[in-house]
């Protein structure tokens, strides 16, 4: 693999880990809502569901909740929107914290002639609220969630509702980016030839290259150096 700039079409960013940080809001929206459920914090239940969802980070949110309540249906319905409900609060109140040069590197990756498509496990009302208090609602030519194409990741259903959204011609000739080993695998059953892992999130590199990975770089900021360079050099 030696892909470069002008054998790239499109860059399919990852947000949470690789584009910003998010403080730690997940869990504890998640704690709230098991709170909430009846599920008692210093439970072994309690760390045993914390601990799953901190397994699977890059996934649709709302299907790991529905794994966690699996045999209760209600509940997991109810899980679902207890949590949309406390993320939206957390997020208000704190925010999220873009990584170093995040916006930048975007730019540039546009500059270059790349399409970008920002991504999420998240739902569209917390994407919307994400881009709104990043100031990047124009930041890329796309955003997408799980609901958007039908499974989140690891699965390659997003990678390539963006390809057909945006009329590309050959998945091969997208730059799949992510902090996650869920990342990773969604572009390699898409059938990226560029995978990139980011060492500012949930995995380190070892899991990374381990889930797919062709490359692994300090953070997005060094994206638009892979552009200048075969991505196999890079290694």
């Amino acid at each position: 693999m030696g892909e470069t700039a002008q054998d790239l079409d499109l860059a399919f960013l990852d947000m949470s880990g690789t584009l910003f940080h998010d403080n730690g809001i997940v869990e504890r929206a998640f704690g709230r809502t098991a709170a909430g459920l009846g599920v008692d914090p210093g439970s072994e239940r309690f760390r045993q569901m914390l601990e799953h969802l901190r397994s699977s980070p890059g996934q649709s949110r709302s299907e790991v909740l529905e794994q966690l309540f699996a045999a209760e249906p209600d509940r997991a319905r109810r899980a679902v929107r207890d949590f949309e409900r406390h993320l939206d609060d957390l997020l208000a109140a704190e925010g999220v914290c873009p990584v170093e040069g995040a916006e930048e590197a975007v730019a540039q990756l546009r500059a270059a002639g790349l399409r970008v498509c920002l991504a999420t496990g998240h739902n569209r009302h917390s994407m919307n609220t994400l881009l709104e208090q990043l100031g990047w609602t124009g930041l890329a030519d796309l955003s997408l969630c799980p609901s958007d194409a039908g499974r989140g990741r690891p699965w390659p259903d997003m990678v390539l509702t963006a390809v057909l959204a945006l009329d590309l011609g050959d998945v091969r000739r997208v730059m799949v980016v992510g902090d996650t080993a869920a990342d990773m695998q969604a572009g390699r059953r898409a059938g990226s030839a560029a995978v990139v892992g980011v060492r500012t999130g949930a995995h380190p590199a070892e899991a990374l290259r381990a889930a797919g990975a062709h490359v692994v770089v300090d953070s997005v900021r060094d994206l638009p150096g892979l552009l200048r360079a075969p991505v196999a050099s890079r290694r």
